[in-house]
């Protein structure tokens, strides 16, 4: 999956990344459809034809912010555990998505933010919500197959675990600020102390 990175350089201080940031913190401002190409040249100090230059379209610009948002998420859950995690259950493997994900909000914060607001206007948006949906039913197989192994309580519904873990995870966008006093790794371990010890059988 693809990241927000820079690809092609263009007049001086505004390079691909550096107009995608600014165009995804005026999508997170004023909605996505409420954005125009002019608004966001007026803010760049660019013309239109210069961000033309990087971006085809402001469909262009949605879609490599909200790819880059899943492409994070998706990653974590294919990742192997690293080597010194010590288990291979599915409640470990559950735990290291938890702490992975909490670490793509920290370190996407406006991309994960632009995402958890996509209602499915556009074909972009569409798309991204199917692949929302898919990582979704993921983190409920991965939450079914612990509960499966015994390690956490199989009196509430997989699918409902998933959704209430990851609506904590996603209310951070709305709160967290960085260079406050957590960072991703107290986050995460916050995350897991109370999504997971509370699920696991005693």
């Amino acid at each position: 999956m693809s990241e927000m990175q820079t690809t092609r350089r263009g007049r001086p201080g505004y390079d691909q990344q550096g107009i995608l940031a600014v165009a995804v913190a005026a999508f997170n401002e004023h909605g996505y459809d409420a954005t125009s190409i002019g608004m966001l040249a007026e803010r760049l100090g660019l013309s239109k034809s210069a961000i033309y230059h990087h971006f085809g379209s402001k469909d262009e610009m949605l879609d490599r912010a909200l790819d880059s948002a899943l492409g994070g998420l998706e990653a974590v859950v294919d990742a192997p555990l690293p080597v010194d995690a010590g288990a291979t259950d599915a409640v470990a493997r559950l735990e290291h998505v938890l702490r992975g994900a909490v670490h793509v909000l920290v370190d996407q914060l406006p991309a994960v933010t632009l995402l958890l607001r996509v209602r499915g206007n556009t074909d972009v948006e569409r798309r991204a919500l199917t692949r929302r949906r898919a990582f979704d039913r993921r983190i409920t197989a991965l939450v079914a197959e612990a509960q499966a192994e015994g390690a956490l309580r199989s009196d509430i519904d997989a699918a409902v675990v998933a959704r209430l873990t990851f609506g904590m995870i996603n209310s951070i966008v709305e709160w967290y600020r960085p260079g406050g006093r957590e960072g991703a790794d107290r986050l995460a371990d916050d995350v897991v102390a109370i999504a997971l010890d509370g699920l696991r059988h005693p």
